[in-house]
């Protein structure tokens, strides 16, 4: 079987100019990737026919599947799928489906339904439409020379869902695709060299028809077992007997596999736990909370929170005692401990976090450098806690704290399960 290759284009000047940063890109390459195709290319270019034909042109002739994303809004500086119309000889005609569904948005929204909006729903007429569930621009897919086109919005969360919902079964239908099978293993609290190191006899071993992939990110390290084959079935038993093995080296880093995020799996501990939890937070702002509620349903555990960032609040509102903050400082392991304890009393919960620390650029000590940073958490009998030396970088320490902090729930629920 011939591979398969893929050339992925980004359009807008927003994007060359730096002004947002281009995720599609990225978010495409992993999923087209687990269908087996390779991405043979990635381009940003301009607003623009010239650029856009020019690019279409030259990846039509050299890739088989070409992906565009952008310029297919309701502004004079959206030219993308005129400039496709334009291209492959087509004429623009309403699409019934997609005009309903946007006169639907914009009653349900109370909105004026301007003639503009009303242009949304224009396709060129040799066009497949792919229909876009949450929001007005429809994807559009075509064909030449047995070369397929998939042009797609380019905001993100309508790129994915209409990539999901229409462009897989799309892609399918069109090639003969490998045989392909993705396990992810997550972990956290680990990193990569030091993981690899503990593997490395392991891997050393690894199936010759199965490859490895080490996927650091902050505070996490995916690791990823690719099979190949001609029987799906026996490829995915292979995969299945190496994590068979790998498991038990590394079982106490791992949170999880496949989809799986930390906050979902500390969510969904808690409801098994029959557990709720309240959040107090210095260095980390707010962000503990924010990720814990962004999972569906987490108000069945997540009560509420506190960003206790001065000292004041600290000792007036949370009630740490002045006396701890005054002898340890508020970068402390009692101090810390103290958070989590009174959050717990104050919202009533079977436990309580919190998290103190100094995040930077400024605030250091040489005894409490920037990157110091206490983690804790508590229930009724017992608290745990974390000192955590982290780096320069403000960014970098909140999301690593917080990372930290959803784990210490995992680990916490773990060692006093009842």
């Amino acid at each position: 079987m011939s591979e398969i290759s893929c050339h992925i284009i980004t359009i807008g000047d927003e994007i060359l100019y730096g002004h947002i940063l281009d995720t599609n890109s990225k978010w495409l390459s992993e999923n087209i990737s687990l269908l087996g195709l390779k991405i043979s290319k990635k381009s940003t270019i301009s607003d623009n026919y010239k650029e856009i034909t020019t690019s279409v042109n030259d990846s039509i002739a050299k890739y088989n599947l070409t992906i565009l994303t952008g310029g297919l809004g309701p502004t004079n500086d959206d030219v993308t799928k005129n400039c496709l119309n334009e291209y492959f000889g087509c004429e623009l005609v309403y699409d019934n489906k997609t005009l309903d569904h946007i006169k639907k948005i914009f009653k349900k929204r109370n909105l004026d339904f301007t003639p503009k909006n009303k242009q949304q729903a224009l396709v060129p007429d040799k066009c497949q439409v792919l229909h876009n569930k949450y929001g007005t621009a429809p994807g559009m897919s075509f064909i030449k020379n047995k070369m397929v086109l998939i042009s797609l919005p380019g905001v993100p969360f309508e790129m994915k869902s209409l990539f999901n919902d229409e462009c897989i079964n799309l892609i399918k239908s069109k090639f003969k695709l490998p045989v392909i099978h993705h396990r992810i293993i997550k972990t956290v609290g680990i990193g990569e060299s030091w993981l690899s190191d503990i593997i490395s006899d392991w891997e050393n071993n690894l199936d010759k028809s199965i490859k490895l992939a080490y996927l650091p990110s902050l505070g996490r390290v995916k690791l990823r077992l690719t099979g190949h084959g001609k029987d799906l079935k026996k490829v995915k038993s292979k995969i299945k007997k190496e994590e068979m093995s790998l498991i038990p080296l590394i079982k106490k880093y791992v949170f999880g596999f496949d989809s799986d995020e930390l906050e979902n799996v500390v969510g969904k501990q808690l409801i098994k736990e029959n557990k709720d939890i309240s959040v107090a937070e210095s260095c980390t702002g707010g962000n503990v909370s924010s990720l814990l509620t962004s999972v569906p349903g987490s108000s069945k555990y997540f009560k509420g929170g506190m960003i206790a960032y001065s000292n004041e609040i600290k000792i007036n509102s949370l009630e740490v005692p002045k006396d701890k903050i005054e002898k340890f400082g508020a970068v402390s392991r009692e101090v810390v401990e103290e958070m989590a304890k009174k959050i717990r009393i104050k919202f009533k919960t079977s436990l309580g976090i919190a998290s103190s620390g100094i995040a930077g650029p400024g605030g250091g000590t040489k005894d409490k450098p920037v990157g110091t940073v206490w983690i804790a958490i508590a229930d009724k009998n017992n608290v745990l806690s974390k000192k955590l030396s982290l780096t320069d970088r403000r960014d970098v320490n909140i999301t690593l704290s917080s990372i930290s902090l959803l784990n210490i729930i995992r680990i916490f629920l773990e060692k006093y399960r009842e």
